[in-house]
């Protein structure tokens, strides 16, 4: 697929308008028509698909505040093609993990699994994120419920794969995590207290 430049489309859109108005007003419309068809493309172009792409490339390169400039550069997400759409919450979810706002990500990421993504390994990364903000929050039964989802999706990457299945772990474990966090607070409190035995 032709990989365009999001500035190098915003210049080719002014340039085509710009030189196809000149070529209607010096030789008539139609001279200037296929610069007007090749500009409302472009334009179409950015308005359904947006920065997504460039935006992703930013964030896997850890390029954060680059990556949040970029995304800000698609103005009307509602249009955005229905999976484009959840790329565009994913990518801000992701971006608001990195700077440590899980419940601003939790927000962003359930607005993205409303929309149907081209694949199972996209719902399902959506899934495991949400599934782990529960459980840091010890929302089990909605850990669960995410395990149920994602058991459902078709998913090939085994990377995903593999993150699933310590996810179903940590969820068949959650009460021994609990009751190790309930012994971890009472031995630090009870280890303060202790005194030496006398010698005899």
């Amino acid at each position: 697929m032709l990989k365009l430049d999001l500035y190098v489309r915003f210049a080719l859109i002014v340039g085509c308008l710009i030189l196809g108005l000149v070529l209607s007003v010096w030789q008539g419309f139609w001279y200037g028509f296929p610069l007007f068809i090749v500009a409302l493309v472009l334009i179409a172009g950015y308005i359904l698909l947006g920065t997504i792409r460039s935006a992703s490339e930013l964030l896997q390169e850890q390029r954060i505040d680059e990556a949040e400039a970029r995304l800000a550069l698609t103005k009307f997400p509602q249009w955005l093609f229905p999976a484009n759409k959840a790329y565009f919450y994913m990518i801000q979810a992701n971006i608001a993990l990195v700077r440590k706002d899980p419940k601003k990500a939790e927000g962003l990421l359930r607005e993205a699994s409303k929309y149907d993504m081209p694949s199972g390994n996209e719902s399902a990364v959506i899934e495991l994120q949400l599934a782990n903000i529960a459980a840091q929050k010890n929302n089990w039964p909605e850990v669960n419920q995410r395990i149920q989802v994602i058991r459902k999706l078709k998913v090939t990457e085994p990377m995903i794969l593999e993150q699933a299945e310590m996810l179903e772990k940590a969820y068949r474990n959650r009460g021994n995590v609990k009751l190790a966090q309930r012994m971890g607070v009472g031995t630090q409190g009870q280890g303060s207290k202790r005194r030496r035995p006398k010698m005899r």
